[in-house]
């Protein structure tokens, strides 16, 4: 939702009006909690209660005018990069007028697109219709379940079209089954028994605070005593998934504590960790400007282990409140929801991003230093030797990719890529911060970038900056001076390799027969998937499937595809200890190691001659350089 160079068909005087506009409004908009001016409200009421079926049942009250009226369904969404609306699981729509039903049209050349014509002196219409929810993971994400819930509001929303999301005032409701409690960005108006009405809110901050509401909740408070309160939202499939040791919570505090310290603001006026563990809900993740949708595993607090750590999610998630929703890419803004975004910075929205999720995580304690610099090793290794589709394709072209692929998976990720702006840009960034540590005397560090390019306007969140490539490279010469343009373009552009960027902090990869902490909890939670991307050159699922191939590997060499299922290794049943015994003894046993593999109703064996065993990526200290890493990872006072 940043200024965009926005595809209208029409004169490019109305695109450079529309960007005028929308530059205009977010340098006065009032507080946005407030309904804009002399506009009468859309109300929406949503039902959530028929858990069993996992129906969400909608109606509205929408203002019109006589004559052609045209609404719309959100289509591109902000945080999914695409126009990914789901469209396909609208039914039942219904418009009326005192009780008096209306035709609709759908637009064939957009089907986002409604067309009702409104008779004459008719103030308003009601419109009703149903989400209907995933009813398992093969239709979309599951966001109901008989416990728990996750409501997002560009899913139950129509909205006239012709008007800034920002100018479109909602009053919602919502109705939730008996004994649910509800966390959201939003601010309660009333209660009238299970349905909890919100104070009226512009569109575009309506869709920016979803809602988690469950059975089974409990709220932490992660800035005791401060102005501005930042909470975590737990809701969990059962009671006892919420009992989280208190030093586990004391590191969440240490989260906020650190992220402040970096960027030196805060762009909301209360922020919630809206948190689900559940094996039934779909996970996601999800950022907001005032909120976050994040899902983890059941045992996140009751398994939780120091040796091991937390997962960066949260760290990640919250530093898009400052990059992303505050401070968003100026190709990325639209006036609504219909408009195309472009994605062309992505690799600094998502890719700084997903630097400081891991620094963070690592500064605040969530995570051992070794186990951060495991989770580094593993992009590092993967743009080293697990990314041979940057011969073809650049970091830059992947921004594209939510709009190719829109998340769907893929055959052979190591060739076609995907979203690699978000592993490929983190390490731009560290080598970034390693360059400005080298140029300043290790005076200056990419942390001076992150303050004085996300950190502007403290406290203000009511309205946005967009930015562009010349803003971030204009900050970064006020850092410290140099061809920031040409050092990002040759990385981004595939001039330059990035991944060997690691090695200026003082570190590099390396490998071995040890998985690490990290790698070891993964696969563990991964239901017994297993990772051979750098021995024989794949994965596979807990059943033996094959659900990775390194593209030119040894296991694509001998004609192993993705889909495969492995049978046997050397005549024995598959299972992860056979693979790994079998691998280990091929260093010193000539002989190629046999698998027998599953391809439809083919069976076939398959010869791999590898010998070099076991692998698995770290970073190790390249001694007599400068040791930045640690300090980049190291907790601010």
């Amino acid at each position: 939702m940043s200024l965009s160079k926005i595809r209208i068909i029409g004169a490019v005087g109305v695109v450079v009006l529309l960007l005028l506009a929308g530059s205009l409004y977010f340098g006065l908009r009032d507080k946005p909690d407030d309904a804009p001016a002399n506009q009468k409200a859309i109300a929406v009421a949503v039902d959530m209660t028929n858990l069993p079926q996992r129906v969400i049942q909608v109606k509205q009250t929408i203002p019109v005018q006589p004559g052609e009226s045209e609404l719309l369904f959100p289509q591109w969404l902000p945080g999914n990069h695409s126009p990914s609306g789901p469209i396909d699981k609208i039914a039942g729509i219904t418009f009326t007028n005192a009780g008096n039903k209306l035709e609709w049209k759908r637009d064939p050349r957009n089907v986002y697109a409604f067309k009702i014509t409104v008779p004459d002196g008719v103030e308003s219409i009601d419109a009703s219709f149903q989400y209907m929810t995933p009813t398992d993971s093969t239709q979309g994400r599951v966001v109901m379940t008989p416990n728990m819930l996750n409501l997002q509001w560009n899913a139950v929303v129509l909205y006239p079209a012709g008007s800034p999301v920002s100018e479109i005032p909602f009053t919602a409701s919502v109705t939730y089954p008996p004994g649910f409690e509800a966390g959201t960005a939003l601010e309660v108006a009333g209660k009238d028994g299970d349905t909890v009405n919100y104070h009226t809110v512009p569109l575009d901050i309506l869709v920016d605070s979803p809602v988690y509401a469950g059975r089974y909740h409990k709220e932490f408070d992660l800035a005791p005593g401060a102005k501005t309160p930042v909470r975590l939202q737990v809701f969990a499939d059962a009671p006892e998934q919420l009992e989280a040791k208190p030093e586990h919570i004391e590191l969440h505090k240490a989260l906020v504590q650190q992220a402040l310290g970096l960027y030196g603001s805060q762009h909301y006026d209360h922020y919630d960790f809206l948190l689900s563990l559940s094996d039934q809900l779909s996970s996601n993740g999800l950022e907001h400007q005032r909120s976050s949708e994040n899902g983890l595993p059941t045992d996140y607090f009751t398994g939780w282990d120091p040796a091991v750590g937390s997962a960066d999610l949260l760290g990640h998630e919250y530093t898009h409140s400052w990059n992303g929703k505050f401070r968003r890419p100026a190709d990325m803004w639209t006036p609504n929801y219909n408009v195309p975004m472009q994605d062309s910075l992505l690799w600094v929205y998502e890719g700084q991003t997903q630097y400081w999720g891991n620094v963070l995580t690592g500064r605040s304690g969530l995570r051992p230093a070794e186990v951060s610099r495991d989770a580094l090793a593993s992009a590092v290794a993967a743009y080293t030797d697990n990314r041979p589709g940057l011969t073809w394709r650049t970091l830059q072209d992947t921004t594209n990719d939510p709009i190719i692929a829109q998340r769907r998976t893929k055959p052979y990720r190591s060739w076609q890529l995907s979203e690699d702006y978000y592993q490929g840009g983190q390490l731009v960034w560290l080598g970034v911060d390693a360059r400005i540590r080298e140029l300043t005397g290790n005076t200056k560090s990419l942390d001076d970038f992150a303050r004085a390019f996300f950190g502007v306007d403290d406290s203000k969140w009511e309205s946005q900056n967009t930015y562009d490539f010349d803003e971030v490279v204009s900050t970064l010469n006020g850092v410290v001076a140099d061809d920031w343009a040409k050092y990002l373009r040759d990385r981004i552009d595939g001039k330059e390799p990035f991944a060997s960027s690691v090695e200026k902090t003082g570190w590099k990869l390396v490998y071995d027969n040890n998985p690490g902490a990290l790698l070891t909890a993964q696969m563990k939670k991964a239901e017994g998937a297993v990772n051979y991307t750098y021995s024989i050159g794949l994965n596979v699922s807990g059943a033996g499937k094959v659900t990775d191939v390194r593209w030119d590997g040894p296991a694509f060499k001998a004609k192993v595809g993705t889909g495969m299922t492995v049978v046997s290794v050397n005549d024995a049943p598959y299972s992860q200890a056979t693979m790994e015994a079998a691998i280990e003894a091929a260093k010193t046993d000539p002989a190629p190691i046999r698998l027998q593999v599953k391809d439809f109703d083919q069976t076939r064996t398959i010869e791999l001659n590898y010998h070099d065993g076991l692998r698995y990526p770290h970073l190790q200290r390249i001694e007599g350089t400068p040791d930045y890493l640690s300090q980049i990872l190291a907790a601010r006072n």
